[in-house]
């Protein structure tokens, strides 16, 4: 292996050039089963479902598309998912229906994703359908997890260290290359850099490839290439990586050793890849490598919601599937169960006027909720005005009975944070600016989960305890020993957002307790832990402050997009046609939050006093009262619907047997136990056996036991001979389709069989032959 142990001798995306060394080495539902007021909310579900009690309930309530989606179970199938059609909803039943149908085992599953909120959001909804054991991390998990088993196997020694945060080896970088840096140039180059690794650019090739890509290097590009050069020796000398070292070293892995590459493909035989507009050329890399020659892929995309091009992110991938895999199936979503008609139309308004290749692919979403209230535009004189005004409304919107947590403000940039803080904290409007994907990482939680354990082994000892009987009053009385009480602090900061924890946790207690009547504090616990290992967070009461970026995911009820003006949406270093577009995607992103009340407003100056020269962003002209529309060409939107892949252009690899799901022959239910899918029917649906041909069978199997020397099922199992006779097969085709007859006993006693179905005896079969 010496090309990988010299690895602190070359930059990892050179690793990834390395070559490889030999190493020698489902039935369709009925329309009647389905309708609109069935399906629930695409994103929505109960607090603490009941787990499916078989396979075909899995498929209860999807729309005819997602269950579509959920009985493809070979791939490869590219679902194309609007905002709001339930991707999330229609791949994880998909995960779960294979699973529990017996076609897919979990631990060969391995589902992929951007965020550990996506992932501990998939892995949630998982274990309520009953699939528990499914892997579902983000890319960097996963490769992570199999380079650190893999290290010592095919470098030798331990992991280098992983660091957190590049920024600090940037500065020591430039002040190797005495080069000055300021705080935002620091993080540009660190944004270069971390580019240049994802697309597989190497310090050399940066400038060419930068110019290339159309990108505005923070400095000149020879002093990129060099910083860039300069950050890879600190790192070495240091023997630590970065996140994208994390997937370079695992792809070179992966391609250097061809026997711990096909131990990972022996490990997951079907993937999934959720986000797929947002998979990076390394990551796709990576994804061909774990794949190998096979095509049990599921991939789920949307390319009007590319809002990360920026970090090597590109949605060619999911546009070139059916190019890639022309016998893809590709199905897609339209039907839009998060937001009303109101906040559609304006969603599809903006992508309209679109242009590129992005657009020429977006779909035309279809509302499936009651109509709402209009979208709301505003225009203020000044930024803080702005701020007061949207503080205002919500604080109107929570005394009418607006749950907080049901509210967000969504900005193009972090900068823009302070000032609505500012005007929330006046107006006494609580607040949160952390992602829930957090939640269970922060120390409150952590001290109140030790505390609620503690309690729930040893509570017949607390005083505490004494005068409290339900589960939510022992949770109320254990967490105000941590600091909770009933009414909020006032203001906000560090106090408010603790407080806020813990108020989750006792709201989520009540939940339990309302769902599952006598629980105890042991089994939410056991909850908290499951929720944990899923990152499955409670609501947090506060209204979510956040930018556009990390809003991508997200919905709630009422969404006030801020700052909708020329010079911020788009934003004002976008100038390219490419550039131009991503902002206006980003918008769309943002629009198609909003469940059911949007409001849309802009300043006409930064600050008090200031010139009003700002004017409303163009993507508006059209769609906000009083505008006119942008002239250019309309893009033509996309209905839903399936897409059958043409057969028989897998490729050369040789084509795999593959499992479907077995269905009863009566009444069509997804059959599960061995002995039932032999008979291709519930043990207690009615039988059609000609028990005459059953006994004749049966006599003849005692023969072929004793002259064999060999018990009886050696020859048939009773299963078998029972399915025989149901069915009476008339040739070896159909004979070869009963379960427990391969090829050896067709080979052998095929003749014989078919020759007593047909009511002879097998010597005169024989005789006749």
């Amino acid at each position: 292996m010496p090309a990988l142990r010299a690895w602190p001798d070359v930059t990892p995306a050179a690793l990834v050039r390395l070559s490889v060394r030999a190493c020698g080495q489902p039935a369709q539902p009925s329309p009647a089963t389905w309708q609109h007021g069935r399906v629930t909310a695409a994103t929505h579900s109960t607090l603490f479902p009941q787990v499916p009690d078989s396979a075909d309930a899995v498929l209860d309530g999807l729309d005819p598309e997602q269950r579509e989606v959920a009985t493809a179970l070979h791939g490869p199938v590219c679902v194309l998912a609007g905002a709001g059609t339930g991707k999330t909803r229609a791949i994880t039943h998909r995960i779960a229906y294979g699973v529990r149908a017996g076609v897919l085992h979990p631990s060969s599953v391995l589902a992929v994703t951007f965020t550990n909120r996506a992932a501990g959001e998939m892995r949630g909804r998982l274990r309520q359908l009953g699939a528990a054991g499914v892997q579902a991390r983000t890319f960097h998990s996963a490769a992570l997890r199999q380079l650190q088993y893999f290290w010592p196997k095919a470098i030798g020694g331990s992991l280098p260290r992983l660091v957190d945060r590049k920024i600090q080896l940037v500065a020591d970088a430039a002040a190797a290359c005495r080069i000055r840096l300021d705080r935002g140039e620091l993080r540009d180059v660190t944004a270069e850099i971390e580019w240049s690794k994802v697309t597989q650019t190497v310090p050399a090739d940066y400038a060419p490839a930068a110019a290339k890509a159309g990108r505005e290097s923070p400095r000149d590009p020879a002093e990129i290439a060099q910083l860039y050069a300069a950050y890879e020796d600190v790192k070495r000398e240091r023997s630590v990586i970065d996140f994208e070292d994390v997937l370079l070293l695992t792809v070179a892995v992966l391609q250097d050793r061809h026997d711990i590459a096909e131990q990972i493909r022996a490990q997951y035989q079907h993937f999934v890849v959720d986000e797929y507009q947002d998979v990076s050329p390394l990551q796709q890399r990576l994804l061909d490598l774990w794949l190998g020659e096979r095509d049990s892929l599921c991939v789920v995309g949307d390319a009007s919601q590319t809002i990360y091009s920026f970090t090597g992110a590109t949605p060619d991938h999911l546009l070139d599937f059916r190019t890639r895999h022309p016998g893809a199936t590709v199905v897609k979503l339209v039907r839009d169960y998060r937001s009303t008609p109101q906040v559609v139309h304006l969603a599809n308004g903006l992508l309209a006027q679109a242009r590129g290749r992005a657009a020429d692919h977006r779909l035309e979403l279809v509302s499936q909720r009651a109509p709402g209230p209009e979208p709301v535009y505003a225009e203020y004189t000044d930024e803080p005005t702005e701020a007061e005004g949207a503080a205002r409304r919500i604080r109107e919107l929570i005394d009418s009975g607006v749950p907080a947590s049901e509210i967000a403000i969504l900005f193009r940039t972090n900068a823009q944070s302070e000032t609505y803080e500012q005007a929330l904290a006046d107006a006494a409007v609580p607040y949160q600016l952390r992602g829930a994907e957090r939640f269970f990482d922060r120390p409150e939680v952590r001290k109140a989960s030790i505390a609620l354990r503690g309690a729930a082994r040893f509570g017949g000892n607390d005083s505490l305890l004494d005068d409290v009987v339900d589960l939510p009053s022992q949770v109320r009385a254990v967490l105000s020993g941590e600091g909770w009480t009933t009414q909020p602090p006032a203001g906000s900061g560090a106090v408010r957002e603790r407080w806020e924890s813990l108020a989750a946790l006792v709201n989520l207690a009540q939940d339990f307790a309302a769902a599952k009547p006598g629980a105890t504090l042991a089994d939410l616990v056991a909850e908290l832990d499951e929720r944990a290992n899923a990152q499955h967070a409670p609501t947090v009461q506060g209204v979510t402050l956040a930018s556009l970026h990390s809003a991508k995911g997200l919905e709630w009820d009422v969404v006030f997009l801020v700052g909708v003006a020329e010079g911020m949406m788009p934003i004002t270093y976008a100038k390219t046609d490419e550039q131009i577009e991503e902002e206006r995607r980003l918008l769309y992103v943002g629009v198609t939050r909003a469940r059911e009340h949007l409001h849309v407003s802009w300043a006409l100056s930064r600050s008090p006093g200031g010139r009003p020269s700002r004017r409303p962003s163009r993507f508006l002209d059209g769609l906000r009262p009083g505008s006119t529309a942008t002239t250019g060409r309309t893009a033509a939107g996309g209905a839903g619907g399936i897409e059958r892949g043409i057969p028989g252009t897998r490729g050369s690899a040789p084509k795999r047997a593959q499992r479907v799901p077995a269905r009863c022959r009566v009444c069509g239910r997804t059959l599960t136990d061995p002995g039932e899918m032999k008979l291709m029917r519930c043990d207690d649906c009615p039988s059609d056996m000609n028990e005459g041909l059953y006994e004749r069978l049966r006599e003849w199997r005692a023969d072929q036991a004793r002259g064999s020397g060999q018990p009886a099922f050696c020859v048939f199992t009773d299963r078998t001979l029972m399915a025989i006779a149901e069915s009476a097969p008339d040739d070896e085709r159909e004979l070869a389709r009963i379960p427990g007859v391969g090829m050896r006993k067709l080979t052998r006693y095929g003749a014989d069989v078919l020759a007593i179905c047909a009511g002879q005896s097998p010597a005169e079969s024989t005789d006749q032959d």
